[in-house]
């Protein structure tokens, strides 16, 4: 048995609570299969196969459905491969992938966190951030825990890097979502905060009942997902966010603990199935801030992705396991927009900096602002029929 700290962010105050984590075999030993573990603050929480063992875990939170994952391969000896993301982790049974959500149970793999919702908002369209796309509206934003990377520098990491079970969760069916969402006055559910692609499953589900219920869907993503999952996904996807965290492998492997070249074909994948997508690079003070590499990264962009692509350079602020650097200068993140316009990217922005000139949009024909910008809100909007309402230039985008 030991003992783990974890701090959970609540009504903007940092709460303590205590878990007491027990290994998987000392539990099968006592005869409660999969019970993870147990919060000491007057409730108990569990693992979603719990579901299925109700006399053995009584007062347990339940309710979780627990459904089979729907991009994976049997191997020998109860084994599973999984194929969602390039990770392509081998599971035994009973045991877990990398990202801790997903687990074979006797050589069939299950995702834990169907209908699991960790983190619920309404948020401006603009915090994910998206800005071509339906600029000035809301969008509902949901997560589960787990992630299928670990970045150093991770704002969101008391759910991403924590197992389902440790994390406190509401139960939102598909349907349900789509309906708040809709009674939210949201025009778009946005899956977000940690990462949508361990949660593959549940994002799929949602998007294809908010369509039905006329609510558009856009994926927030680090990009770390298989060509075949993503293409079938953006069938029911209106748009993505992508984080293209550096451009080099030695800082993906360094930092994220995973590899460039997957998110590299995930952009190009997205830009042959025609979604709306925009990328965002946090700029982190000595690690990936050089200017010959973001220049590389813009001449691929243009090369690869084409010249509308807008890319977000946003600032850095120290967290979770980098605390040692600072915040990112502002300069270092013009330096990173004029190397993108240099490059002949039309619609480079500086994030994280409210109020910054490079927040707006601009126009690439007559420079004129499109789009004004005060952090997550709209000063003014200049579009007219998709148009620069200037000069009449096409501005890409999904407007309303």
């Amino acid at each position: 048995m030991f003992f783990l700290l974890v701090f959970i962010p609540e009504k903007a105050e940092f709460v303590l609570k205590v878990y007491v984590m027990f290994t998987r075999r000392s539990l099968l030993k006592a005869g409660v299969v999969g019970a993870g573990c147990l919060y000491l603050g007057g409730r108990l929480t569990a693992r979603a196969e719990d579901v299925y063992n109700p006399e053995a875990l009584k007062g347990i939170n339940q309710g979780f459905p627990v459904k089979e994952a729907m991009y994976y391969r049997k191997r020998e000896e109860e084994r599973v491969e999984c194929e969602l993301c390039p990770r392509k982790c081998t599971i035994a049974d009973r045991e877990r992938g990398y990202c801790g959500v997903r687990e074979n149970r006797g050589g069939a793999y299950y995702t834990l966190v169907h209908s699991r919702v960790c983190a619920l908002n309404v948020d401006p369209i603009e915090k994910k951030p998206l800005f071509h796309y339906l600029p000035g509206t809301k969008a509902y934003s949901l997560a589960t825990a787990g992630c299928n990377v670990e970045c150093k520098f991770c704002q969101n990491w008391q759910i991403s890097q924590y197992r389902p079970e440790q994390i406190e969760s509401i139960k939102l069916t598909p349907e349900d979502v789509a309906r708040d969402a809709r009674m939210s006055g949201s025009k778009t559910i946005a899956f977000t905060y940690s990462e949508p692609v361990v949660f593959y499953e549940y994002m799929y589900d949602i998007a294809r009942s908010a369509r039905e219920e006329g609510i558009k869907s856009v994926m927030i993503s680090n990009g770390y997902i298989q060509e075949k999952p993503l293409t079938e996904l953006c069938q029911y996807l209106n748009a993505v966010k992508i984080d293209l965290k550096g451009f080099t492998e030695k800082f993906y492997q360094d930092i994220c603990n995973g590899e460039l070249k997957p998110v590299l074909t995930t952009l190009q994948t997205l830009k042959k199935a025609g979604i709306w997508f925009e990328i965002v690079m946090l700029v982190i003070p000595t690690l990936n801030d050089g200017e010959k590499e973001i220049e590389e990264m813009c001449v691929w962009i243009k090369e690869n992705l084409g010249a509308d692509v807008p890319v977000h350079f946003t600032r850095f602020h120290p967290t979770y396991k980098i605390k040692n650097l600072p915040p990112t200068p502002v300069k270092t993140l013009e330096m990173a927009r004029k190397v993108a316009l240099d490059s002949g990217i039309h619609f480079p922005y500086v994030g994280n900096v409210p109020g910054h000139a490079g927040e707006n949009t601009y126009c690439p024909h007559c420079q004129r602002i499109v789009i004004g910008r005060a952090g997550f809100s709209i000063r003014e909007n200049r579009l007219n029929n998709n148009k620069c309402g200037g000069c009449g230039g096409p501005i890409p985008g999904v407007w309303i």
